[in-house]
């Protein structure tokens, strides 16, 4: 079912050989450029031409109403509402050992600077609501943001038509469990430009969905789209490809753990990604026949099959785990999985990726919902420069700078020394002018 590539032998860089999605994301950015600029310049009737257009549904306003959330908590199934308070619990706790303190550096006697670490004041959320619907995005968006002391958070995720153009009963709850009560049935890229220019939200123009400053979770091509176009006007959190799993695996490894493993990533989408690294010809061999005992048995079978055959996924057969550990790392995956003898010590080792699974039990699926860690990740190899969604995202750092008279004396001349060096003497005069005696 996987592909194989053979990289035993050595290859000087793995990285062009590896398998990953293809997806051409400044395709798409000409296809939306038009229905951005409309939501943008008429709001409320562009985005519920487009709702209809791609939702088949022509909302009559766009705001969630207060009571639709509240009612969506109350019929919450008490095991699913239990499920979710213990995501948010762990996610609290995590991400609250996040945040930052403020810290002051005396550069010399007189002359300090202060780093503060103010938190974005508004922020919309994106949950995706196509093949599947995901009330734990709520949670891992929300919980990050909410540490970090955002004053505004607002929630838009795609109308459903089984839920009368709301969105999904259970994404509803979950922002009624964490106090998020300004929320908008409206998804892909209107969603998007709707964020980030603000727009009136229903016929009359009575309410407005005021612009947000930045612009975080997970989507389809289209809102990864809408986030390259608009990314200046707002900001982004990153440009979410499909999602992969890699798996660094030895011969101790379960080949039924790592088969359920590349099986859980693929039932996502027809594009995620599947990759098993391994030293071993035995593993790559069990976890074949194991992914054609457990594949049929599985839900969503043709959406599996044809993420597991694609060119996006496959196995990596290497000479040993050091040459899998260079594999991996150049590979840079979303979720990385180290199902080696002594994994922790091999993922001490990765420089790179979103986040690292250690160990036999600890699967992706226990990240995706309650290790208490971030499931927004970096996909497409941006783990090689870029983190997952944590505190530090919605913290911006700004510098204080405080200097006395006589501080500033004491550099006065290298600071002159270094304007006339580059040519910019009136830099050098606003300090000079300070120290100049004035008229008698």
């Amino acid at each position: 079912m996987l592909n194989r590539i053979d990289l035993r032998g050595g290859v000087r860089d793995p990285r062009r050989l590896l398998p990953r999605a293809q997806l051409d994301v400044s395709v798409a950015v000409e296809r939306i450029r038009p229905l951005v600029a409309a939501v943008g310049e008429h709001g409320y009737p562009a985005i519920r031409e487009a709702s209809e257009r791609f939702d088949g549904i022509s909302p009559e306003r766009l705001r969630v109403p207060a009571e639709a959330i509240k009612e969506a908590e109350g019929s919450l199934d008490p095991r699913v509402r239990a499920a979710l308070l213990e995501s948010i619990t762990r996610a609290r706790k995590v991400h609250a050992d996040q945040r930052r303190t403020d810290h002051t550096t005396q550069v010399v006697p007189g002359g300090t600077v202060t780093e503060r670490w103010v938190p974005v004041d508004r922020v919309g959320l994106y949950v995706p609501g196509g093949l599947a619907m995901y009330p734990s995005t709520v949670v891992m968006n929300v919980v990050p943001a909410q540490a970090a002391g955002v004053r505004s958070l607002v929630v838009v995720s795609p109308p459903q038509k089984d839920n009368g153009g709301l969105p999904d009963q259970r994404v509803l709850a979950a922002c009624a469990l964490l106090g998020v009560d300004e929320v908008y049935a409206v998804g892909g890229a209107q969603a998007v430009a709707m964020l980030a220019y603000g727009s009136t939200v229903d016929p009359d123009g009575a309410e407005r969905c005021d612009p947000v400053d930045m612009i975080t979770g997970p989507g389809n091509i289209w809102v990864t789209a809408a986030k390259r176009l608009l990314r200046g006007v707002v900001g982004i959190d990153a440009e979410a490809g499909p999602t992969e799993i890699a798996i660094l695996a030895d011969d101790t490894a379960d080949p039924a753990h790592v088969a359920a493993d590349l099986i859980s990533q693929a039932e996502h989408d027809p594009l995620a990604a599947s990759v098993l690294v391994t030293p071993s010809v035995a593993l790559a061999d069990a976890v074949e026949r194991e992914l054609a005992r457990q594949v049929p048995a599985t839900k969503h079978v043709e959406r599996v099959t044809t993420a597991l055959t694609g060119e996006q996924s496959g196995v990596v057969l290497v000479d040993d785990l050091a040459d899998g550990l260079r594999v991996v790392d150049a590979y840079a995956a979303e979720h990385l999985e180290i199902q080696t003898v002594d994994a922790r010590d091999w993922a001490l080792r990765v420089r790179n990726a979103g986040a690292i699974f250690v160990g036999a039990w600890s699967p992706v699926s226990l990240g995706d919902y309650c290790a208490g860690s971030n499931h927004v990740l970096p996909t497409g190899g941006c783990a090689r420069h870029s983190s997952g969604l944590s505190v530090q995202s919605f913290l911006r750092g700004v510098h204080l700078v405080e200097y006395s008279q006589d501080a500033l004396r004491d550099v006065a001349g290298h600071v002159v020394t270094l304007a006339t060096v580059e040519d910019l003497p009136a830099h050098g005069q606003a300090v000079s002018v300070r120290f100049a005696e004035g008229p008698s």
